[in-house]
């Protein structure tokens, strides 16, 4: 009997393995991120655009290889305070709790987002402000900062995805985007191998399911007779 319940577990376990994972996933690939602030925080938008203090949620609304499209949300995701276009930017070490980075502002001022990074990523947002806020923001933190010319907040998905990037100096003058986003490290040569073929990809996970069902229902009448049988 011991031997029929252990086979009944590893059974029940296997089915709702396939059906937790996609779930998992599909916030993995927006990166869905609640945030609390615990004061006013400035984020990219008309002008300085001010959040208040509260919950937040930050979801990836749309990325390409060199830039991502970010939109933050009230605490119910039924309003959208702002679409933020940021570019990829690259730390050491991953953590495993989110990482909100901000840029120090003079006493009493809001501290002004810089970057979002996700949990287990080397890869972040930072943050793209329009080139005259910009432009204040490196006076003011003495370093320079993210800009665009195009208008962020008034801009749909698509003009982001090819508005110009640059890096403000405090002067105003364009400088490298290195001295704001940091490049990940060269990677090593290696060894030119002969490329797997590629696995065919599944639309949906529920053909899978549906098999795993039906060998359960087997392996189960498969028990029973052997119960039957063995008493």
């Amino acid at each position: 009997m011991k031997l029929l319940k252990m086979l009944s577990s590893v059974l029940f376990l296997s089915v709702l393995c396939v059906l937790v994972v996609p779930t998992a996933t599909a916030d993995d690939w927006n990166r869905k991120t609640v945030i609390t602030f615990s004061g006013p925080v400035e984020v990219p938008g008309v002008g300085a655009q001010i959040l208040p203090a509260g919950t937040y949620v930050f979801k990836i609304l749309d990325s390409t290889s060199d830039r991502h499209i970010v939109q933050i949300f009230n605490q119910d995701e039924t309003h959208v305070f702002t679409t933020i276009l940021a570019i990829p930017n690259y730390r050491l070490k991953a953590t495993s709790k989110t990482v909100m980075t901000f840029r120090e502002r003079p006493a009493g001022q809001p501290e002004a987002l810089r970057a979002w990074f996700y949990p287990g990523r080397q890869w972040g947002e930072e943050f793209v402000y329009a080139k005259p806020r910009a432009i204040e923001l490196a006076k003011e933190v003495n370093e320079p900062v993210l800009a665009t010319p195009i208008e962020l907040a008034a801009a749909p998905v698509e003009t982001l995805k090819a508005a110009p990037v640059e890096a403000v100096a405090p002067t105003g003058e364009p400088v490298e985007l290195a001295q704001v986003v940091e490049p990940p490290p060269a990677a090593e040569p290696q060894a030119e191998t002969q490329p797997a073929a590629a696995l065919p990809k599944t639309a949906s996970p529920l053909p899978l399911i549906a098999l795993i069902g039906l060998l359960t229902i087997g392996a189960g009448f498969a028990i029973s007779v052997f119960s039957k049988r063995a008493v």
